[in-house]
C-alpha cells in the first residue's frame, strides 16, 4: 500500500466541481427527464393483457433500474457533499432537489407496482420467468406482495410527493440542527469551538474530568436544541403513524420488519435471549467501575478505555493493520481495502465543519463507495474504519448483480461491516505486545458487545414507546426525556450512576425519514456476523469463498431463509442466538479473569 494516504476523499472523479458541478446538473435534468419518459410509456398501456405487453414492462423494468442506480449515485455524491461541510449551502439545496428527484422515483414505482399486483398470475409467471428478470425474481416478487398491502396508487404516488415538504422535510430540518451546535472546551489552555461529531469523539477520552466535563457540555449543547428536535420527531412519527392507520397497519414494526426480510419471531427470539444473559454484562460493568475507581459507571464511563492513557494509532498505521488482518481471512477483502485507501474513496480528516458520525454510500454507476468518519487515532476509529470498510466490501461482491438484486437490507448490511469489525478486533487480541494491551483490547470488544445489547436495546425500547405514547398526541421534551431514561435504565438492568436524557435529541437516527426502527438491525448484524465469524474460525481458509456467496444472496432471500441456506440454523429459535452471545460472554470471562487482583487504574 503506498504510503502516506490522503485523508480526504475524492469526490470529482464522480461529478467535478462539487456543489458547482456542471456535470451534477446535467446528470439531474437527464435523470428528470427519463422518468418523465419512462412515466408516460407506462400509462399507454395500463393494463397487463398479452404476452406482448408482458415483454414491454420487462423492458421498462430494465430502465428503471437503470434510472434507480442514477439516482442513488446522484443521491450519494450530494449525501457526500453535505457531509463533508455541513455549511455548503449549495449543497444543502440540492438535497431538495434529490428529494423531489426521490419522490418521481416513488411514483414511477408505484406504477410499477400498480402492474405488477394487477397482474394475474398466469402472466406473473411469464413476466418472471424472461431471461432478464431471473436474476431479480425474488424482489419482484417481494414488491408485489408488498404493493398489495398499500393504498391505491394514486394514493401513494400523492403521498410521495406530499412527502417532499413534509415528512422528509422534518428530517432535513434535525440535519440544520446538528449543523448548528458548537460546544467550547478548553485543550491544554486554548478554547476550541468543536462540531458535534468533534465533541462526541472526546466522551471516551481517557481521562475521567475531560469525559465528564464534556458530557456535561453535551446534555447543555442538546438542551438548547431539544423544543426544535422534539419538534421534529413527533411531526417524523406523527407522518409515519397516521400513513400507517391509512394502509390498515396497526403495528408500527410492521414495515421495518418487511424491510429487514424479518419476521417478528426472529425479532423476539433475538432480544428474549439477549436479555437472558445481560447478567454476564451487568458484572462486566460493575468490574469495569471497580478499575476505574467509582462505585458505579457513569453514562460516560462505559465506552471510556481500561489502562493507561493510549498512544493514539496513526491513519496510516490503522489502515495498514486492517489491511494485514483483513488479508488473513480472504486476499479479496484485503485488496479491496488497499483499492479503497489508494484511490481516494475515504474521509476520514479531523476538521471542524463535518457532520458527526460514519457511513458508506455506494456509487452504482460508478461500481465505487465513499466512506465518511472523523478519525482522530482512537481504537474505536480503528474499529469504526474496519466497520464501514465491511460495507464497502459488500456492495463490491454484488456490483456485478442487477440493480434489484444489490438491494439488501440494513440488518445484513450491518453483518457485513460487523463481521469486518471483529477480524480486526479478534486479530489485534491475538497479536497484544503485553498483558495490558491485551486487556484494553479484549475491553474495546466488550464495549462494542455492551453497545449492541444495552445502547440499541435502549434505543429500541425507547422508540416502540415512543409510538405508543405519540399515538395520543405530541411528547414535549421532559416527556421524551423521562421515555429516554427509562429505556436506559431498563437496557443497562439500573447499573449506572447515570444517563443521557436527551440521547434521542442527540442520536441521528431516530431523524431518518427512509427507515423507521434504525436500531434492531444494528444488534440483528453483530450477532449474525458473530456466529458467521465462529463458523470462519472453525473452517478455515474455505469459509471466505462461502462467505462471498452469502452476501451475494443478501438481497434475495429473507433473513431466515439466508441463515438456512448458508449455516443451517433457525433464527427464529434462541440456539443459534445464544451460540453467538456465547462467544462474546468468553470475552467477558476473560476480562474478568484478567482484573481479579486488579488495582483501579490511576
Amino acid at each position: 500500500m503506498k504510503l502516506p494516504l490522503q485523508q480526504t476523499w475524492d469526490l470529482e472523479v464522480i461529478f467535478s466541481g462539487g456543489s458547482e458541478s456542471e456535470e451534477l446538473q446535467q446528470a439531474m435534468v437527464q435523470l428528470e427527464k427519463d422518468m418523465q419518459v419512462l412515466h408516460e410509456t407506462l400509462k399507454q398501456f395500463p393494463v397487463i393483457e398479452t404476452t406482448e405487453d408482458v415483454h414491454k414492462l420487462a423492458a421498462n423494468t430494465l430502465d428503471m433500474q437503470d434510472i434507480s442506480a442514477r439516482a442513488h449515485e446522484v443521491g450519494s455524491f450530494i449525501g457526500c457533499l453535505t457531509s463533508q461541510n455541513v455549511k455548503d449551502k449549495k449543497a444543502i439545496q440540492l438535497t431538495g432537489r434529490v428529494q423531489s428527484l426521490r419522490a418521481q422515483l416513488v411514483t414511477l414505482n408505484t406504477l410499477f407496482d400498480e402492474k405488477w399486483s394487477a397482474m394475474n398470475d398466469e402472466l406473473w409467471q411469464q413476466y418472471i420467468s424472461l431471461p432478464d428478470m431471473k436474476g431479480i425474481q425474488f424482489p419482484l416478487n417481494e414488491r408485489r406482495d408488498w404493493a398489495r398491502e398499500k393504498l391505491s396508487p394514486e394514493q401513494e404516488a400523492l403521498i410521495g410527493d406530499l412527502s417532499i415538504d413534509g415528512y422528509h422535510a422534518w428530517g432535513e430540518l434535525y440535519n440544520r440542527i446538528v449543523s448548528q451546535i458548537r460546544i467550547e472546551v478548553e485543550d491544554n489552555g486554548a478554547q476550541l469551538q468543536l462540531s458535534a461529531g468533534q465533541a462526541h469523539n472526546r466522551l471516551s477520552h481517557p481521562e475521567r474530568e475531560v469525559r465528564e466535563e464534556t458530557f456535561k457540555l453535551w446534555e447543555q449543547a442538546w438542551s438548547e436544541q431539544a423544543d426544535f428536535c422534539a419538534e421534529s420527531l413527533n411531526r417524523i412519527g406523527g407522518f409515519r403513524l397516521k400513513l400507517y392507520e391509512h394502509r390498515g397497519w396497526d403495528n408500527v414494526l410492521k414495515e421495518p420488519l418487511a424491510i429487514n426480510r424479518m419476521s417478528t419471531d426472529t425479532l423476539n427470539a433475538m432480544w428474549d435471549t439477549i436479555v437472558k444473559n445481560k447478567p454476564a454484562f451487568v458484572k462486566y460493568l460493575e468490574r469495569k467501575a471497580k478499575l476505574l475507581g467509582v462505585e458505579r459507571l457513569s453514562w460516560c464511563d462505559v465506552d471510556a478505555p481500561i489502562g493507561s492513557t493510549q498512544s493514539k494509532i496513526g491513519y496510516d498505521e490503522g489502515a495498514q493493520m486492517i489491511v494485514e488482518q483483513f488479508n488473513k481471512f480472504s486476499e479479496k477483502m484485503a485488496q479491496f481495502s488497499v483499492h479503497a485507501f489508494e484511490n481516494g474513496w475515504i474521509e476520514v480528516e479531523d476538521r471542524a465543519g463535518k457532520r458527526p458520525g460514519g457511513f458508506c454510500t455506494g456509487l452504482p454507476v460508478s461500481k465505487q463507495t465513499r466512506i465518511f468518519m472523523t478519525y482522530a487515532g482512537t481504537p474505536s476509529n480503528v474499529s469504526t474504519l474496519a466497520h464501514e470498510l465491511g460495507h464497502g466490501y459488500h456492495q463490491f461482491v454484488m456490483d456485478d448483480l442487477p440493480e434489484m438484486a444489490q438491494n439488501y437490507a440494513m440488518n445484513v448490511a450491518e453483518t457485513a461491516s460487523t463481521f469486518a469489525e471483529m477480524i480486526v478486533a479478534d486479530s489485534a487480541v491475538k497479536q497484544a505486545k503485553d498483558e495490558d494491551e491485551k486487556l484494553s483490547l479484549i475491553e474495546d470488544k466488550i464495549q462494542r458487545s455492551v453497545a449492541f445489547f444495552m445502547n440499541i436495546h435502549a434505543r429500541f425500547l425507547f422508540e416502540t414507546r415512543f409510538y405508543e405514547e405519540r399515538r395520543k398526541g405530541l411528547l414535549s421534551v421532559e416527556q421524551l426525556n423521562e421515555l429516554m431514561e427509562e429505556a436506559q435504565k431498563e437496557a443497562y438492568c439500573d447499573s449506572l450512576s447515570s444517563y443521557h436524557p436527551h440521547f434521542w435529541a442527540s442520536k441521528l437516527h431516530f431523524y431518518l425519514t427512509g427507515v423507521p426502527f434504525y436500531n434492531f438491525p444494528y444488534t440483528f448484524g453483530y450477532l449474525f456476523s458473530t456466529g458467521l465469524y465462529a463458523r470462519a474460525q472453525e473452517e478455515g481458509t474455505t469459509f471466505a469463498a462461502k462467505y462471498d456467496d452469502l452476501l451475494r444472496d443478501t438481497g434475495s432471500m429473507t433473513v431466515e431463509d439466508l441463515a438456512q441456506k448458508h449455516l443451517g440454523v433457525d433464527l427464529t429459535q434462541a440456539d443459534f442466538w445464544q451460540s453467538a452471545i456465547d462467544v462474546t460472554v468468553q470475552d467477558i470471562e476473560q476480562f474478568l479473569a484478567m482484573t481479579d487482583n486488579k488495582d483501579a487504574v490511576k
